[in-house]
C-alpha cells in the first residue's frame, strides 16, 4: 500500500504527467520568482493566451470573488493578487476537465469558494481572495486521482456505496492517501504558496494545519456548508460534522453560523447561473 502511495506522489510531483498546461505558465512561474518583475509584465504574459485570459477573467468576475468589474488581466492581478491569478492559470486545464466530465464537482468547488469568501468577510479574516481560491481548489486532488487512478476510482465508489464510507476514508483504504493530500502535493509541485497549499491539504482535518490554520478552517467550514446545502456534487453522500476545533478557531456560534448560511443561500443562485454561463461560453469556444 505504501508503494501505491509513493508512486502516486511521484506522479503528482512530476508535472509532465499532468494535463497539459498553457505555455505561458513556465514564463509566468519564472517572472513570479523574480522580485524585479512588475505586475504589468506578468499580466502581458497571461494576456498573450486569449483562451486562458478569457477563462481567468470569467472566474475573476464570478460570485466566488464578488468583484464583477474585472475587465483586464492587469486589473485581475491588482484586485486578486499574483498568487490567485497564477493559481487560476495553473488550474485552468483541470477546471476544464471538471466542467466537461464532473459538472457536480465543478459546482461544488465554485460553491465552496463562494462560501469561503462569505465566511472570511463575515469574520473579518484578511486575504479573502486567496482563501476563496483555496476553496476553489480544495478538491482538485479528486480530479487527479480520477485521471491517474481510474481503476481505483471504481473501487472507491463501490466502498462509498456498499460500506457507507466517506470518500476520504475509501480513498485511504484503496490508495493509502486521499484527495486532500494529493491536492496538497499538486499545489506544491506548482510552487503555490503554503497559504494556498495548506488549506487544500488540511480542509478535512484542520488540526494538521500549522501555519495557516484559520484559512484551512474557513475552507473546511465552506466545504461542509456546501455539502449540507446539496449544491453540486462532492462525491460524498454524507455531510460530516464541523470539527470542534473549527468552532474554536473561528469563534463560531449558532447565530453567526445562521447568518453565514442565510447569506450563502442567496449567493448560490448566482453561482448556479455563473456555472451555466461558463459551460455555454466554453461550448461556444470549442
Amino acid at each position: 500500500m505504501d508503494e501505491r502511495r509513493s508512486e502516486l506522489k511521484r506522479i503528482i510531483m512530476d508535472t509532465k504527467t499532468l494535463p497539459t498546461l498553457p505555455g505561458v505558465i513556465t514564463k509566468l512561474n519564472s517572472l513570479s520568482e523574480n522580485d524585479k518583475a512588475s505586475v504589468q509584465e506578468m499580466a502581458r504574459i497571461v494576456a498573450s493566451d486569449q483562451v486562458l485570459s478569457a477563462r481567468i477573467l470569467r472566474l475573476a468576475n464570478s460570485p466566488s470573488y464578488g468583484f464583477y468589474r474585472v475587465s483586464t488581466i492587469n486589473n485581475a492581478m491588482i484586485l486578486l493578487g499574483v498568487n490567485v491569478v497564477k493559481s487560476l492559470a495553473l488550474s485552468s486545464s483541470i477546471f476544464e476537465i471538471m466542467e466537461k466530465n464532473s459538472i457536480g464537482l465543478w459546482e461544488h468547488s465554485l460553491g465552496t469558494a463562494t462560501a469561503a469568501n462569505i465566511i472570511a468577510k463575515k469574520l473579518g479574516i484578511p486575504e479573502v481572495e486567496e482563501i476563496a481560491t483555496a476553496g476553489l481548489l480544495h478538491d482538485i486532488g479528486k480530479v487527479i486521482i480520477g485521471l491517474k487512478c481510474a481503476e481505483a476510482v471504481t473501487e472507491i465508489r463501490r466502498m462509498i456505496k456498499v460500506d457507507e464510507l466517506y470518500i476520504r476514508d475509501a480513498e485511504r483504504q484503496v490508495l493509502d492517501t486521499d484527495h486532500a493530500e494529493v491536492g496538497g502535493w499538486l499545489a506544491k509541485s506548482w510552487f503555490l504558496p503554503d497559504k494556498l497549499s495548506e488549506p487544500i491539504a488540511c480542509h478535512h482535518d484542520v488540526s494538521r494545519s500549522e501555519d495557516h490554520r484559520t484559512k484551512s478552517t474557513v475552507v473546511h467550514l465552506a466545504d461542509l456548508l456546501i455539502k449540507a446545502s446539496g449544491f453540486g456534487d462532492s462525491g460524498d453522500p454524507y455531510v460530516p460534522q464541523i470539527q470542534p476545533l473549527a468552532w474554536e478557531v473561528l469563534k463560531l456560534d449558532e447565530k453567526l453560523l445562521e447568518e453565514i448560511v442565510f447569506e450563502l443561500e442567496d449567493k448560490l443562485i448566482e453561482v448556479k447561473n455563473f456555472s451555466l454561463e461558463m459551460q455555454i461560453a466554453d461550448a461556444t469556444e470549442t
